[in-house]
């Protein structure tokens, strides 16, 4: 029986440039819109050729036999990824990060278009890169670096995951009150909300958490572990403020039970819009996922 050659899905999200051009129509409407504010569109032209050319690059480099899909950042929702998918995500580290939620251990190409400007973390390959690592990936000989993520799931199954952090609270700059659990210690809080990172989570919003707290976490983006904290507990005759930052090792979760009547939410990597409504009596349940982000290497 014949079988189909690979897929290669490749993720974009909008440039600068095209989101400037579709507010504002034309791009000399674009170009007065930031002269106006002493802004020069020119620049934003130039990465956007830059962008483009590195897709371009991707896509001649990947195998001519090859079926290829392209997808933008704002239709993953409804964007089916095959088991057999390699995936390239061309763009910013927060690109990947938005994808990782909706994989299922496919290796990811992770492209940098614009090393000048992007750091890199999770899109550490040039264009060029493509063209061997691409292949390597499909025969599953490529070199992964295996990300831990998150997920919750609430008491009717509902759940989302993450790669870098769970946030649990209110929507707004109210408290956010609820029980939290963790093994056999409970305690009825009102704070900030909660955070649950990963180890690559630890570099971005759990960091200054950490810092703020002056509490430091060693934890490496592959570590079957995660680190939760509490953010600005406050203690009170109905509130504590003793169970706010501990690691979670393994199969160890975290549960929480809400005691806000409305507000309350459960979002993945800062997106509030894809949130879980976390109203009173909802529990959720927050550990590492048995999934990883599969991140293609050079070796």
């Amino acid at each position: 029986m014949a079988t189909l050659p690979p897929r290669a899905v490749v993720v974009t999200r909008e440039t600068d440039y095209q989101r400037l051009l579709a507010v504002h129509a034309t791009r000399e409407q674009a170009r007065f819109f930031l002269a106006s504010r002493g802004q020069d569109i020119d620049e934003l032209q130039r990465q956007h050729e830059t962008f483009l050319a590195a897709v371009h690059e991707v896509r001649v480099g990947l195998p001519t036999d090859w079926r290829i899909a392209r997808v933008g950042r704002d239709d993953l929702d409804r964007f089916l990824f095959a088991p057999e998918d390699v995936v390239i995500a061309v763009g910013q580290d927060g690109l990947v990060a938005n994808l990782a939620k909706y994989l299922a251990g496919q290796p990811v190409l992770g492209v940098n278009p614009l090393p000048q400007i992007n750091e890199g973390v999770l899109v550490p390959l040039a264009p060029a890169d493509v063209a061997k690592l691409a292949p390597a990936a499909a025969a599953g000989a490529a070199d992964l670096e295996r990300r831990a993520m998150v997920h919750a799931v609430l008491e009717d199954g509902q759940s989302l995951r993450a790669l870098n952090e769970v946030f649990v609270g209110h929507r707004s700059h109210q408290s956010a009150r609820y029980v939290l659990t963790l093994g056999d210690k409970t305690e009825r809080q009102s704070s900030s909300g909660v955070i649950v990172s990963t180890g690559t989570g630890t570099t971005g919003w759990a960091r200054s958490i950490m810092t703020t707290m002056r509490r430091k976490v060693t934890l490496t983006p592959t570590d079957r572990a995660l680190v939760f904290f509490v953010r600005e507990a406050w203690p009170s005759r109905a509130t504590g403020a003793s169970l706010v930052a501990s690691l979670l090792r393994g199969e160890q979760s975290l549960q929480i039970q809400s005691n806000m009547n409305d507000g309350g939410v459960v979002f993945a990597d800062g997106i509030e819009q894809d949130r879980l409504a976390f109203g009173w009596g909802r529990t959720v349940t927050v550990g590492l996922d048995a999934a990883t982000l599969n991140l293609v290497q050079r070796g």
